[in-house]
């Protein structure tokens, strides 16, 4: 039986609808105060100390490191005459910036924020590029915080000028005079409360070049909407600045515009929140845009400026089979990605919305990029599937044709490796796609320890992907299935309300029903299966295994959002509500009182192995949801599997967290993995 700090408890309760709820571990909300600091201590000595006895652990880590360690590009890019993409040699922390004029020249290395940080925990979090090529606009992250400073480098020079702060969730749009950029922000905030406090009143403003940040143009503001976020953008061409306003996660969004060309105002294009509108492109006074206005799979229409009303919006491109995920223009064309049972299509259209033709790609798998200007006949893109890393193509739209610019060279044999994509019923006859990866020859005979990862929320879908990480665990002998599950966006914004606020029970359904399925045909058993997912993952693993603690060998919720009564409570969390419901509305919180893994663990329950983890820097997901729920995991859990909570220190969600951390944690799951499932690694 592993021995757990004491987790002290508190008398809080309080009244949800005439309902009380008691919060006995209210006091680690404050991720700051020294009562905190020691429990986050005390539970990080007990998991480490029993995560370094695993004999595995070293010899797991050392193969991470081993396959960890090939070259990783981006995707290119370009800006007035020059080049710019990413590139990891490896086992670097962050990715370099390098920038050429022709993709024959030696690159050079525009930003290394390697070079900023001894143990590489600052990261690059946004970058945009003026239309001349000749500046950069630049986000830093600082141990994984949403909070960024943002700076301007002279390319040329490489030489820094002026600084921003107190921006987060924003990127930067140049005006075609180079003169400087629309970005949002929100207001200073108080220095010892800033991971937690709530963000309200974001603001667009806009700055220009060597002038001090106090100095800014306020551009639009809404005072009476504290919730509104505000995202500029400035058209191809430069005439328009772009303003799309985000509430929360909520999809649906507002788009108002701005001509550039005089000192007109800002105007209301779109004035009610209603459905998804993503600005594509104009011509002249016609508008055009990707939409899920009575097309929940998405659709194409244009908007002439000159009679907005509705009645004159025409359908360029209409709704499909597939859902459509991103819309650009690239020789004069539309350059379509669609999403067909959780797999990439590319498609070309006319401007007219006539079918040009289907884009062939390497494989099944993920396609992204496809960027660049209308005048453009030329693009780039990557490719990814379970087992294809990461691969970038250049590709020609006069002659269809796609070769291989950087292909990585990995320590591994795909062909050792397969595939399949299954359909399985819910709870409630949904047939939900699954992928199922794993090595040749596996027997199915119920013992296969298999790694089952979800996600299942805020309509992001789920696609093929490459990742060390999962390599690994199947080459120590595991299965990986990854379930697209409702809340997702793989089938369209139908398919991610069928798993938001009342239906929020849909996505445990899915998930659980995967568990059943892979159980049922032979792939695993109960305790050999283990559940995986961060964020709102990390919700669906705390309430899947809190609704059926006996389907599962181990659970291993990461930067969970656990406390569904007080997320709107820290930082961004009240965004969410659009997805998850409000505590604060009767009914609403009867659905999530009825799931949240806080409030349904139950004494004297065994429950699956679990390892939380979490860090202290994340201002997205804050750490009490993580802190609280592990605290009352240990204090109902009777079983005598270990269940425990790793803090990451100088590291915040997920986003820009250093190689090593990565590689470090990853081979802490594994091993926790080979020992609470009881398997013999085949590495």
């Amino acid at each position: 039986m592993t021995s757990y700090p004491v987790s002290q408890t508190v008398n809080q309760v309080d009244d949800y609808h005439g309902v009380s709820v008691a919060d006995p571990y209210r006091w680690l909300e404050d991720p700051d105060s020294d009562e905190t600091k020691a429990w986050v201590e005390a539970q990080n000595q007990v998991t480490f100390g029993l995560l370094q006895q695993i004999p595995s652990r070293s010899a797991i880590q050392k193969r991470l490191t081993q396959i960890w360690d090939f070259e990783k590009y981006g995707i290119p890019f370009k800006e007035g005459n020059r080049y710019f993409y990413f590139k990891n040699d490896g086992l670097q922390n962050q990715s370099v910036l390098y920038t050429l004029n022709a993709l024959e020249d030696e690159p050079k290395v525009l930003l290394d924020p390697n070079q900023l940080s001894e143990d590489g925990t600052i990261a690059l979090s946004g970058l945009s590029i003026s239309e001349d090529g000749k500046k950069m606009a630049y986000g830093l992250s600082i141990s994984g915080s949403d909070w960024q400073e943002w700076r301007v480098r002279d390319i040329e020079s490489g030489k820094d000028t002026d600084h921003l702060k107190w921006i987060k969730f924003s990127g930067a749009s140049w005006t075609h005079d180079h003169q400087g950029f629309f970005y949002s922000r929100y207001d200073e905030p108080n220095e010892k409360t800033k991971l937690e406090d709530a963000n309200y009143f974001q603001k667009l403003y806009y700055h220009r070049l060597g002038t001090d940040q106090s100095e800014d143009l306020l551009i639009y503001d809404r005072p009476d909407h504290k919730e509104w976020g505000f995202q500029g953008g400035v058209t191809e061409d430069g005439r328009y600045l772009i303003v799309s306003i985000w509430l929360g996660t909520d999809p649906r969004n507002l788009v108002f515009y701005k001509d550039l060309t005089t000192d007109a105002p800002v105007v209301e294009l779109i004035s009610e929140f209603e459905a998804s509108f993503s600005f594509i492109d104009h011509e002249n006074d016609r508008f055009w845009f990707q939409t899920d206005l009575d097309a929940p799979r998405g659709r194409v229409i244009a908007i002439d400026l000159q009679q907005s009303d509705r009645d004159h919006w025409q359908e360029i491109i209409p709704q499909a089979a597939e859902t459509l995920e991103g819309v650009g223009i690239l020789n004069h064309q539309f350059v379509t990605s669609y999403l067909k049972d959780a797999r990439s299509q590319v498609k070309i259209f006319a401007l007219d919305g006539a079918f040009v033709r289907e884009v062939e790609l390497p494989g099944i798998g993920s396609a992204g990029g496809f960027g660049g200007k209308r005048e453009d006949t030329e693009t780039f893109y990557s490719f990814t599937s379970f087992t294809t890393p990461t691969t970038i193509y250049r590709y020609n739209l006069l002659t269809d044709e796609s070769t291989v610019f950087r292909q990585p060279q990995v320590d591994f044999n795909p062909d050792d490796y397969e595939i399949r994509q299954v359909f399985y019923a819910s709870k409630d006859g949904t047939q939900v796609p699954m992928f199922i990866t794993h090595k040749k020859g596996l027997k199915l005979d119920g013992s296969n320890p298999t790694y089952l990862y979800g996600y299942g929320g805020f309509g992001i879908s789920l696609t093929p992907s490459f990742s060390v990480g999962l390599l690994v665990w199947m080459e120590l002998g595991g299965v990986y299935a990854v379930p697209n599950l409702r809340g997702g966006g793989e089938y369209g914004e139908d398919w991610h309300q069928a798993g938001t606020k009342l239906k929020k029970q849909n996505v445990f359904d899915d998930f659980i029903a995967a568990a059943e399925w892979l159980i049922s045909n032979n792939y695993t058993s109960s305790k050999k299966l283990a559940i995986a997912g961060g964020s709102n993952g990390g919700l669906l693993v705390g309430a899947c295994m809190t609704q059926r603690p006996d389907l599962f060998g181990a659970a291993l919720p990461a930067v969970g959002v656990m406390d569904m009564l007080r997320f709107h409570k820290f930082t961004i969390g009240w965004a969410w509500m659009p997805e998850y419901g409000s505590p604060e509305e009767a009914e609403e919180f009867k659905a999530l009182y009825a799931y949240s893994p806080l409030h349904n663990l139950k004494s004297e329950t065994a429950y699956p192995a679990t390892l939380v983890t979490t860090a202290d820097h994340d201002d997205r997901v804050v750490p009490a949801h993580s802190f609280k729920f592990s605290a009352a995991l240990q204090a109902a859990h009777s079983g005598d599997r270990p269940v425990l909570i790793r803090v990451e220190t100088k590291a915040g969600h997920g986003a820009g967290k250093p190689t090593a951390k990565v590689i470090e944690e990853i081979a802490d799951k594994w091993a926790f993995l080979v020992k609470t499932l009881d398997f013999v690694p085949t590495i």
